[in-house]
This record gives C-alpha cells, sequence and structure tokens, in this order.
C-alpha cells in the first residue's frame, strides 16, 4: 500500500500542470465564445454556429500556448513567494 502511495507522489506534478493548463484552456474558450455568440447572435446566428465558428485549429494553438506560458508564469511565481 505505501508503495502505490509513492507512485502517486511522482505524478502529482505533472497531474497538476495537466488540470492547470487545461482550465486555463477552458477561460480561453468561454471568453471566446461568449464574444463569439455576442457578436453572432446579433445577425440572427445561433449557438452552434459561433460553437462551429471558434473551435479552429489555429484557436487551438493559440490556447495551448497561452496556456503553458500562463502555467509557467504562475509557476514561476508560486515558487518565488
Amino acid at each position: 500500500m505505501e508503495q502505490n502511495q509513492q507512485n502517486r507522489g511522482h505524478f502529482k506534478p505533472a497531474l497538476r500542470a495537466v488540470i492547470e493548463v487545461a482550465f486555463i484552456v477552458f477561460l480561453f474558450y468561454s471568453n471566446l465564445l461568449m464574444g463569439e455568440f455576442t457578436r453572432s447572435s446579433r445577425h440572427g446566428k445561433s449557438l452552434w454556429f459561433a460553437v462551429h465558428d471558434i473551435f479552429t485549429a489555429t484557436n487551438l494553438a493559440i490556447a495551448f500556448v497561452s496556456a503553458a506560458i500562463g502555467y509557467g508564469f504562475f509557476e514561476f511565481w508560486r515558487k518565488r513567494l
């Protein structure tokens, strides 16, 4: 049982990084969706149109790059303080 808990300890930093990056990507897409839906709903377009419009490879790349930068920034300051 003790060895099982030890093995989980090795994955904690990686799991924490994945969770934090996923949360930043979620915030990016929710913000993008709110802006796109607000802009597109004036022209009679639906929520499905807004969702289809924001999920592109470019937006995904931007989300992951900004999430990695954000994670690195906050991790740097978390260790410094």
